[in-house]
């Protein structure tokens, strides 16, 4: 029987390699759940993966990483399916890829490649294409390798008959080399103006709630629950990738501004981190940091291992800073029994927050914790200020957080949180001031309350 023709090439037709090298035995994630992601991820710019397979690398080699006989096995492969890109599911150095793309006859990226790719489709605002371009001519410039000295100019140098002059190699690592530093200089204006935007909310002041997490971990999804939002949120790694903001009015009728950021990785490497320190600096600054888990996933312990990782880059100890609240999102997803006992974890003080932002359930424990982070360690009380008395009024908007206030024909009537010392040196300092404290918290916020939007 005659061997079936190849099929025609096609860009969009897909191969997705994932090799198991000697230190990724040690990991807890299996090489079968990594494959699972970097399929995802493949999917993610809608190629069409035909093929997937871990494969074991005894002993890594210098030129391609992977052993010569599945190389054969796998360019043939290629050659009968019509398969326009293979993806390389771990970092390749520049040698390694051009030895692949020339063994397999056709284009080959890596992790960091195929993540590029999915940041600069996702890309929408100014900032986050300014990001992305950032992150690929860093990444391009060490793909630069020595094959195009045939493009040398003929013409240049100091002597009287001229010496090779600039190659084409060296002129575009020049090129890129200075639009490079053009984009720092355009970010670090980005940088700029949210520091200044950052400094404006201070001002009023707005605490700013932000949602960290894995990639597809649910974070857009909640934000568009908690925030009645219409935020693009899909089943789908990376599926936003630019920040987003919206101020919401928690059921104590305190204000905060909650922001949304870009999804972690395992294995996202540095410069794309730095690439994205303006977007992420919104998380240094954030008040609280709830970390959003898939409680669903089976590498859910692994992945926040990887979010825990990145955030350590940027300086947050997830550990030790308070800040940090972990929400364990996607609980429709789990059987009754394990969705009970996460249940019952999230009702103990200071624990995880047991959610699913799609059907709603645990929002108001979510809601309550923030309300009950927002005003700990303060006091808060009901004042009423006679509209005359203008300085006692910026007393209290100075030193305390008014989250209500109505005035009628006499006096202003003020929702404020103030520090136990700065109560008595209220009464103290404006006695014809009252000052009545408020009933406890867990009886101010009221479950069937809803959540006001702006």
């Amino acid at each position: 029987m005659p061997e079936a023709a190849p099929a025609e090439k096609s860009a969009r037709r897909a191969l997705v390699i994932h090799p198991i090298l000697r230190e990724e035995l040690d990991d807890k994630r299996p090489p079968e759940s990594r494959l699972e992601e970097a399929v995802g991820l493949t999917a993610a710019i809608e190629l069409d993966v035909v093929a997937a397979e871990c494969v074991r690398v005894t002993r890594p080699k210098p030129a391609t990483l992977l052993g010569g006989g599945y190389l054969e096995e796998a360019a043939r492969r290629v050659a009968e399916l019509g398969i326009g890109l293979v993806v390389v599911d771990h970092a390749l150095s520049p040698v390694q890829q051009r030895n692949l793309e020339r063994d397999l006859k056709t284009k080959v990226i890596d992790r960091t490649g195929l993540i590029l790719e999915i940041f600069g489709a996702r890309a929408r605002t100014r900032e986050g294409q300014l990001q992305v371009e950032l992150a690929a001519l860093t990444y391009q410039r060490s793909r630069l390798v020595r094959s195009w000295t045939h493009l040398e100019r003929q013409r240049g140098g100091f002597g009287f008959l001229g010496g090779p002059g600039e190659s084409q190699l060296e002129m575009d690592r020049r090129l890129i080399g200075d639009r490079i530093i053009k984009l720092k200089a355009e970010l670090e204006e980005v940088r700029r103006t949210r520091g200044l935007h950052r400094k404006a909310r201070e001002r009023v002041p707005y605490p700013v709630v932000a949602l960290v997490g894995y990639t597809n971990a649910g974070k857009s999804t909640l934000f568009n629950r908690m925030a009645r939002a219409d935020v693009f949120a899909k089943d789908l790694l990376f599926a936003t990738l630019d920040p987003t903001m919206r101020s919401i009015v928690l059921p104590s009728g305190r204000k905060i501004i909650l922001s949304d950021t870009v999804g972690f990785i395992s294995d996202l490497p540095h410069h794309l981190v730095e690439a994205f320190r303006a977007t992420l600096e919104e998380v240094l600054a954030a008040d609280i940091i709830l970390h959003v888990r898939d409680a669903a996933h089976p590498d859910s312990e692994a992945q926040k291992r990887d979010v825990e990782t990145v955030l350590a880059e940027l300086g947050i100890e997830a550990e030790t800073d308070t800040r940090v609240v972990e929400v364990l999102n996607k609980i429709d997803k789990l059987p009754p029994l394990d969705r009970e006992t996460l249940v019952r974890q999230s009702r103990r003080p200071d624990g995880l927050v047991a959610v699913s932002a799609l059907t709603g359930d645990g929002l108001e424990s979510l809601f309550n914790v923030l309300d009950r982070r927002m005003v700990a360690g303060r006091d808060v009380v009901k004042v009423s200020v006679p509209v005359s008395d203008g300085a006692a009024m910026a007393w209290l908007y100075a030193k305390g957080e008014v989250t209500e206030r109505g005035d009628d024909d006499d006096n202003a009537h003020l929702t404020v949180a103030l520090e136990p010392a700065d109560v008595a040196r209220f009464r103290d300092r404006f006695p014809g001031c009252s000052v009545a404290e408020t009933p406890p918290l867990a009886e101010r916020v009221a479950p069937d309350r809803q959540v006001q939007v702006s």
